[in-house]
């Protein structure tokens, strides 16, 4: 497993290293491919200019399983496939400097909007407005159903990283390489239910807050503000204005937004449930399995958001990431 330092100029945009890192890890697994894959091979990529972008090109939809998902697409068809994935509270445009670079070294780049954010859908009414992890993990898979990738690089951070960390360790054949912010962030609700020293339970106050109706009510009434706020709690030396805010911000007025969000932090308090036919997958993810792809794990020296000491990367619980052969 690697783990690569930030400079401070970076981490203000501390999002934006991911393409970097992805185009690494993809790069690596392309090289121990070789010739035998028919896809483009990638030239290298030019410097990120964080701000130099300020908008994807028409966003594109597609059913993927419960899911009508809403994502921007870059780069040329028959490259070979990246797919960033963001966290909570952010979107799309956490890769809006990063998706240009990857495609103009002839990466395919899909970024998806997780569901309950932009203009992802739920197809139906009927279906539980699950934020559970498995759950989010299983969007990716479908959306590269969808699109009909059967492979892909994957990048994320937060519940991105999340659901990128599943994918690689319970469908190793659909992930060449994963790129992961803070690492390993499989849980369970058994580990949820074990308290932390009191210094690192008020970093997760905002999960606590969601686990009440209290909070449900408040974060409706204002998480546009409750969003600006752990932005700058999260990465306290980014300097973002309004603009770059209120870009992102626009995805969550999605209708299903409050719902999955205060599902996943109650799920993972043990205080929702989630579907029973994920009951074996849980079971797995509980179990801590270990990541075999080619992975690179990262994490900002000016972190806000609550995360594992880098020294402890390589082995956070009871699992591990290691790289693959």
């Amino acid at each position: 497993m690697g783990h690569i330092g930030m400079s401070e100029e970076i981490n203000h945009r501390r999002r934006d290293f991911l393409g970097t890192a992805a185009m690494a890890a993809a790069a690596t697994q392309l090289g121990m491919v070789g010739s035998a894959n028919a896809q483009t091979k990638p030239a290298a990529p030019p410097a990120i200019n964080p701000g130099a972008h300020m908008a994807f090109g028409s966003l594109k939809q597609i059913d993927a399983g419960v899911l009508n998902i809403g994502y921007a697409e870059a780069g040329p068809a028959n490259g070979p496939p990246v797919v960033l994935l963001h966290g909570w509270p952010y979107d799309i445009y956490s890769f809006v400097d990063v998706a240009p670079m990857l495609a103009s070294a002839g990466y395919r780049v899909i970024v998806p909007y997780v569901r309950g954010y932009g203009t992802t859908r739920f197809l139906s009414g009927e279906t539980p407005r699950n934020g559970q992890q498995s759950v989010v993990a299983l969007d990716v898979i479908a959306l590269m159903d969808a699109l009909k990738i059967e492979n892909a690089t994957l990048a994320g951070f937060d519940w991105g990283a999340r659901s990128a960390d599943i994918v690689a360790a319970l469908w190793p054949e659909r992930c060449k390489a994963l790129v992961s912010l803070s690492g390993y962030l499989i849980g369970s609700q058994e580990a949820g239910k074990i308290p932390l020293p009191p210094k690192a339970e008020l970093q997760w106050w905002y999960q606590y807050y969601l686990a009440t109706e209290r909070g449900r009510v408040g974060y409706e009434k204002s998480r546009h503000d409750f969003a600006k706020l752990i932005w700058q709690l999260a990465s306290p030396k980014w300097n973002f204005d309004d603009a770059t805010f209120d870009r992102s911000a626009a995805s969550f007025d999605n209708p299903d937004h409050v719902a999955i969000v205060t599902h996943n932090y109650r799920w993972r308090l043990a205080l929702a449930q989630g579907e029973a036919k994920y009951d074996d997958l849980e079971g797995r993810l509980a179990e801590g399995p270990v990541i075999t792809v080619p992975t690179i794990t990262l994490e900002g020296d000016a972190n806000g958001a609550p995360h594992p000491e880098p020294v402890l990367m390589p082995r956070n619980s009871r699992a591990s990431i290691r790289t693959g052969p």
